[in-house]
């Protein structure tokens, strides 16, 4: 029995709520049961030197926590400088929204994703690749609509979800009680169409075999599948 009495395959409750500040070119509040990322996009007419007269636009991301988003509250990292951990996460978001982004059709400009969690109950970085994907699609839909792009540069959705052995068993959206337990943990960035963009895995106290690889993946999968069917109904795309 997983910790939350949920099925070995079930997901947490997931709600995406979009325009949730006012100034950001995209943004939404995401919540993966009780983890809580608010994600922004914001879009400006510039790109880094070394991409400049190049014709292509870039994708970034940055991620932080909220002092009181866990259980203790922690610093601000503004105070005692960025973790390794922070910087490890943010580049992964990063990589994972510009996957399924066509630079050239983006034109030379940069849209900047800030992932802020405001509460952390596992997953965080699943749930800002999942919320960030739905800030940028939000952000474009506003280029688009302005005509100042024709071609949509998204070429596909992106979500990430968690996945690992805990008792003994695979689960699928692994929360707090059960990410600090298990004995293998990973994380699970795939396109909508089922493509992968990057897997983490970790073996904490135990290891893995190869069908047991697969077995997580398939869960991973169909976690995924549900996180897509979510920003579909957030953005209407």
């Amino acid at each position: 029995m997983r910790p939350s009495g949920r099925k070995l395959d079930e997901m947490r409750p997931i709600s995406i709520e979009t325009d949730v500040t006012r100034h950001a070119e995209g943004s939404c509040l995401i919540r993966c049961g009780d983890t809580h990322v608010i994600c922004t996009a914001t879009l400006e007419e510039r790109v880094p030197p070394w991409l400049r007269n190049k014709g292509q636009g870039w994708v970034t991301a940055e991620y932080g926590m909220l002092p009181r988003a866990t259980h203790t509250r922690m610093q601000r990292e503004a105070k005692r400088g960025q973790s390794g951990r922070t910087q490890e996460i943010q580049r992964l978001i990063g990589r994972s929204l510009r996957a399924c982004v066509d630079r050239n059709a983006l034109g030379e400009r940069q849209i900047s994703v800030d992932c802020d969690v405001i509460q952390a109950d596992g997953g965080t970085r699943c749930a800002s690749i999942t919320g960030g994907w739905v800030a940028l699609r939000l952000a474009i839909d506003k280029l688009m609509k302005a005509g100042d792009i024709v071609t949509d540069p998204l070429t596909d959705h992106v979500a990430a979800v968690s996945c690992g052995l805990y008792a003994g068993q695979q689960v699928l959206d692994l929360d707090y009680p059960e990410d600090s337990e298990a004995g293998v943990d990973g994380n699970f960035v795939l396109t909508g169409s089922g493509r992968m963009i990057e897997v983490q895995m970790s073996a904490e106290g135990a290891t893995f075999d190869r069908d047991q690889l697969t077995g997580l993946l398939d869960l991973a999968s169909k976690g995924v599948s549900e996180l897509v069917v979510a920003q579909k109904a957030a953005t209407g795309r």
